[in-house]
């Protein structure tokens, strides 16, 4: 399991420049304080936090293959249920593609309307969506979440279409030598940033800001 020490005036600021460095979120990851921050007296004997963050993913960046099928089953299961109650007509089905496990709801028919409504504006109901279902699955399982919820191939559609800007974007950064930040991402679309700078040679990415307004910077490694 890959881990990391960092340091910091605070636990909170500690943690999440080591998670910022993994490219992980707090549910995918195992914390351990090594030492509190003290504050000393007149600045003598102070001290800053230090904490170890181990990732609980795999070094390929997955789980067992049994366990991405129990999470499909548990999300699939999941969604069944919400569409029902919803009184909303759809098929969901697991699908395993490009190394990822999606959960795909397909409407009756193409451009249903009950499928733009789950998909929301700027695809903010899917993310809400989502985040029940990683909810649902880690209290089965007790593990990170790694399946994806997407509806009629718009998270595919999306991973493209950032996939091939970030890739733009890293090879300008190794050209000009200039770092560049993004713009604010979910944790699930930053990993996708993270593995698209990782296939350009001469650059690398991190992590920084909190919360909603988490984002990555790509910059040049030699």
């Amino acid at each position: 399991m890959e881990e990391i020490r960092r340091s910091a005036p605070s636990v909170e600021e500690a943690v999440e420049a080591a998670l910022g460095e993994l490219g992980l979120s707090e549910q995918e990851a195992d914390v351990q304080v090594v030492q509190e921050p003290r504050s000393g007296v007149f600045g003598v004997g102070a001290q800053e936090a230090i904490v170890v963050v181990r990732s609980r993913i795999k070094p390929d960046g997955d789980l067992s293959e049994d366990d991405l099928d129990e999470q499909a089953e548990i999300a699939t299961e999941f969604l069944e249920g919400m569409l029902e109650r919803m009184g909303i007509t759809a098929t969901v089905e697991p699908a395993f593609e490009d190394g990822t496990m999606y959960v795909d709801v397909i409407g009756p028919e193409p451009d249903d309307e009950d499928m733009g409504l789950l998909i929301g504006r700027h695809g903010q109901t899917l993310e809400a969506i989502q985040e029940l279902a990683r909810v649902a699955v880690g209290q089965r399982m007790g593990l990170p979440a790694r399946v994806v919820v997407d509806i009629e191939d718009y998270r595919k559609r999306q991973i493209e279409r950032l996939s091939a800007r970030v890739r733009e974007i890293a090879l300008r950064v190794a050209r000009t030598g200039r770092s560049e930040t993004l713009e604010p991402m979910n944790p699930f679309l930053r990993k996708m940033v993270h593995t698209a700078v990782a296939e350009v040679d001469g650059v690398s990415s991190s992590s920084e800001g909190e919360g909603a307004e988490r984002r990555v910077v790509i910059q040049r490694t030699r």
